[in-house]
């Protein structure tokens, strides 16, 4: 079973293989993610050349049903985020 990549590691990772120090590498992480958390909220799309796309959309209110109590609910709206490979990260994943 393989491990998953944390913001932890990230930091680690970075610290590793420059001069910053744990505190100031952390710092750089998080401001990078919340760059990227509000460009999606803002523009709904974050792009990144050869990684992939970011893209956010609204999802219109649909019929559930609670598992539990077989009652059927109506989820309301809300808005949801996709990642789309890039064709060169996918042919890397793939090996091509």
């Amino acid at each position: 079973m393989s491990k998953t990549l944390t913001k932890a590691d990230i930091v680690e990772a970075i610290y590793e293989k420059t001069d910053k120090n744990r505190a100031e590498v952390k710092k750089l992480v998080e401001k990078l993610l919340t760059i990227m958390k509000q460009a999606v909220k803002k523009d709904r799309t974050l792009l990144i050349s050869g990684f992939g796309k970011f893209e956010a959309y609204d999802k219109d209110a649909r019929k559930g049903r609670n598992p539990k109590t077989d009652a059927t609910i109506t989820l309301p709206p809300r808005k949801v985020v996709v990642f789309r490979l890039s064709r060169k990260f996918r042919s890397e994943l793939n090996g091509e």
